[in-house]
């Protein structure tokens, strides 16, 4: 029978992961959103991933030592490889924050040409082509939007230039079908949620923790 616990820490401030840092018996932590670049400076090294990637989803404590690594990206690829195919050869992002990161580092190691749109950045929402989405095979949304229970919104992206050899992933797995999800369903692009990912980086981080 398993003897660990697993518990949520809603934290108002990133500061007060010191007190949680104090906890005894602490093991290991999960991070999410908005924290997972925050908490870089918390920690004593990260893993040769979290440093490339500039952020971190799983903590390691070992005597006392704090060490970041990133488990997103390993659950992406795997997420990925469920239903690429040769012609997804270059992708899109949207969103550039922790879990976006990490999107960008598996289509580096993969060799997958791509483009990171976000709203303050060159590459924009509102100066996004239709041709670059024609030619971005795999779209990626990255942001919390249409997250519960804000069900309904949507980040605003040229759906009519979707097509049926389009691959959509929405990192977003609550709900299950996020409205970007469905807006680009009936364009005929294959889609998946987050929640394959989200199993796989957890299956990651317990081989972590538990090594």
């Amino acid at each position: 029978m398993l003897e660990d616990t697993y518990q949520v820490f809603d934290l108002k401030d990133i500061q007060d992961t010191d007190e949680i840092f104090r906890m005894e018996g602490l093991s290991g932590l999960n991070v999410t959103i908005p924290y997972k670049e925050q908490i870089l400076p918390y920690l004593d090294a990260l893993s040769e991933e979290a440093q490339q990637i500039g952020a971190v989803n799983t903590i390691v404590i070992q005597n006392g030592r704090k060490t970041g690594h990133n488990t997103d990206a390993a659950g992406f690829e795997k997420s990925l490889l469920l239903l690429k195919k040769d012609f997804h050869d270059s992708a899109l992002i949207l969103g550039n924050g922790g879990a976006a990161k990490a999107v960008q580092y598996v289509f580096r190691q993969m060799g997958i040409p791509y483009e990171t749109v976000s709203r303050k950045g060159n590459l924009n929402f509102e100066n996004l082509s239709p041709e670059l989405v024609q030619q971005s095979r795999i779209i990626v949304q990255c942001t919390p939007v249409g997250t519960f229970p804000a069900t309904e919104d949507c980040v605003p992206f040229p759906f009519e230039n979707l097509s049926p050899q389009h691959l959509v992933i929405d990192l977003i797995y609550n709900p299950p079908v996020s409205q970007f999800l469905k807006n680009a369903g009936i364009r005929g692009a294959t889609t998946l949620n987050g929640l394959y990912m989200l199993e796989q980086q957890a299956e990651k981080a317990w081989e972590l923790w538990n090594r």
